[in-house]
């Protein structure tokens, strides 16, 4: 969810004229990698200093490694803490950020303070002692942070009255590696000793933001976990409502079913259904932020005078809230037949803000909800099915420029749909150069973004999630128009909150045309251009099929629903219009079939625990739609309008 205040927020100061410029310039490269990321300025590699430190206090190194990619993916953050006041590659966390007991230390809505871990956790601090160094050295050294990790490790190692030593068994250590969790229940530490391991088995290697290599080499073990007994966590009693895999903590904070006016539809704040059985069908998942701190979401998602959703996840650990059953319909989307066929997941951050805010734990939380809710309702693992509430369509023209943006351009899908088992670059089939995937990385493409803080003036580098289009295979050539979010015609720009010229990883377009390093795209109506260098590749071509407007018509129009036709409707529920968006497949042009079984349907909810059999009803119309990718957003075309081509 993108509140109002976010928007309000980054469009209060005067662009500056030498940012301006600068940006300009960094756009004219086409370069996916506007900004250079800073570097470690110690001097030696961050391999070699998980290898000296694990020497020095008696880690077995794989342990310390996986330890911390499963904290941080081994990223330094050039100095910052993210939301739980961590610091470095071990995330070691300063507990003097939040004075006064405060678990949650944030103001307002501007993510400038942060933190929801327990209290009293103050892990950089008993570092620092254990080193004997001042704190700012754990929080602007990388390797002197993972030296302070790999003491913590082996201070409760030894604590615990477990085997120490870089010789000893890996599995021996799976209290300490639960207890370096921070958490205070047992299912949450248990997991993440368990991702922790599983990232050991499988092992892992990357380049960090700050250019360090560090390859972990698999090595399967058998995780000692009898041994979490011995820290003495809190054993929640599992919850009969919770839908969640096993072994995932997740609690049970109910959004309320209220009547609370004297109208019949004066209640709130979800629908009840029986989704999947006589109800509509769960096809789609959606990946939102709150905008808001995690006792605020809290407090939102239980008003009845407001909007809900399924599940919250919290930034600091990912642990996990559910809110609404998946079998009811909850308001998360802004688009009434999206919310009758999806699951709202909202996580708890900024999405201006991003990187800080979208931790390892909040990432590998997710993946493992959202894989275990796509395997229950058969959901397609792929980026037409999963998607961010920044692709959900407006329902008419004039919704079209109230739609939210989040997840926001610093959500790293490719990382995401590695934790879900479906990397983005993994292809079935023989490949057609008549389609393509963006995949233009994450860490290096640092796409220029601007009004993060202030209108016009550049966001702060970090990775970024898309490659910007242009009208024409230049990186001077103005970003392509969406009539839909700039009705007047005018060019698309690269604030934070404009999506108008982005195509983001993992989404799919049919070809328009090549020239050199550039690819086109037919993106609502138009051919886009964006870089596509053979040496370094912004995308790859993908097998599939696409639309074509049917012989003899105008155009194909979009659509924001898929809406039944006027006769399926019985008497008493009022035929729902179905409106044309601003853009259409024109002749010659191509639109990406990305789901052949669209639900046609509309389901009735408009009164307190229903009035049958004119209410929570679900209308089912013979009208065919297909799913399309023609632009930012999906969209639907009536299969009379089209015809289908399989990609050569």
């Amino acid at each position: 969810m993108t509140h109002p205040t976010t928007t309000r927020r980054v469009r209060r100061v005067v662009v500056a004229l030498t940012s301006t410029l600068s940006l300009l310039g960094a756009l004219a490269l086409g370069s996916t990698q506007a900004a250079a990321a800073p570097s470690d300025s110690g001097p030696t590699s961050r391999a070699t200093a998980f290898a000296r430190a694990a020497q020095d206090y008696g880690v077995p190194q794989q342990v310390l490694e996986a330890v911390s990619y499963a904290q941080s993916r081994w990223e330094a953050h050039a100095g910052e803490h993210n939301t739980d006041g961590g610091y470095g590659p071990m995330n070691l966390v300063d507990g003097t950020l939040f004075a006064g007991g405060q678990a949650d230390g944030r103001n307002g809505t501007d993510g400038s303070v942060a933190g929801s871990v327990p209290a009293g956790v103050d892990t950089l601090g008993r570092a620092a002692t254990l080193l004997g160094v001042k704190r700012e050295v754990l929080r602007e050294d990388a390797d002197a942070n993972i030296r302070g990790g790999a003491a913590l490790l082996a201070a409760t190692q030894a604590r615990l009255g477990l085997p120490t030593g870089t010789t000893s068994d890996p599995g021996q250590w799976y209290a300490t590696v639960a207890d370096a969790s921070h958490a205070s229940d047992e299912a949450d530490a248990a997991s993440f000793a368990d991702e922790t391991y599983a990232v050991m088995a499988a092992g892992a290697a990357r380049t960090t933001t700050d250019g360090k290599d560090v390859t972990l080499m698999a090595t399967p073990t058998t995780a000692q976990k009898d041994q979490i007994g011995t820290l003495r966590l809190h054993r929640a009693k599992p919850d009969p409502h919770v839908e969640c895999p096993p072994g995932l903590a997740c609690d049970w904070w109910p959004a309320p079913y209220e009547h609370y006016g004297p109208g019949a539809g004066d209640y709130g704040n979800h629908d009840l259904a029986q989704r999947s059985t006589t109800g509509p069908t769960v096809d789609s998942i959606v990946i939102h932020d709150t905008e808001a701190s995690w006792d605020t979401t809290l407090k939102l998602v239980q008003d009845p005078t407001y909007v809900s959703w399924h599940y919250s996840l919290r930034s600091s650990d990912g642990h996990i809230a559910q809110h609404v059953a998946t079998k009811d319909v909850a308001w998360h989307a802004g688009n009434w037949y999206v919310n009758g066929h999806s699951i709202g997941l909202e996580h708890e951050g900024f999405a201006a803000a991003g990187a800080t805010w979208y931790t390892e734990a909040l990432y590998r939380k997710s993946a493992r909800l959202v894989g275990h809710l796509a395997a229950k309702y058969s959901i397609p693992l792929d980026r037409a099915h999963i998607i961010g509430h920044d692709q959900v369509p407006g329902t008419t023209p004039a919704t079209v420029r109230r739609m939210h943006w989040d997840p926001g351009p610093y959500w790293d899908w490719q990382h995401y749909f590695d934790l879900l088992g479906a990397p983005l670059d993994k292809t079935r089939g023989r490949a057609s150069q008549d389609i393509v995937r963006i995949l233009p990385g994450f860490r290096k493409n640092q796409q220029v973004v601007t009004g993060c803080a202030a209108p016009g003036v550049a966001c702060g580098p970090q990775g970024t999630n898309f490659v910007y289009l242009h009208t024409e295979p230049s990186g001077l050539a103005p970003l392509v128009n969406d009539i839909g979010l700039h009705p007047d015609g005018s060019a698309s720009t690269t604030e934070v909150a404009d999506i108008g010229a982005r195509a983001t990883a993992g989404v799919e377009y049919a070809v328009a045309a090549r020239r050199g390093d550039w690819t086109a795209i037919w993106y609502d109506g138009v051919a886009a251009w964006f870089l596509n260098p053979t040496r370094a590749p912004t995308a790859i071509a993908v097998p599939g099929s696409f639309i074509t407007p049917r012989a003899g018509t105008t155009s194909a129009p979009i659509y924001g629903r898929a809406y039944p036709e006027a006769s399926a409707y019985p008497a008493g529920i009022p035929v729902q219009a179905v409106v044309p968006l601003p853009s259409s497949v024109a002749p010659g042009q191509r639109a990406v079939l990305t789901d052949a079984s669209v639900s046609t349907d509309y389901y009735r909810a408009s009164t307190f625990a229903g009035m049958p059999p004119t209410d929570h009803v679900d209308v089912v119309g013979q009208e065919r739609y297909y799913q399309v990718s023609f632009g930012h957003r999906v969209g639907y075309v009536k299969a009379a309008d089209v015809d289908v081509v399989a990609a050569r």
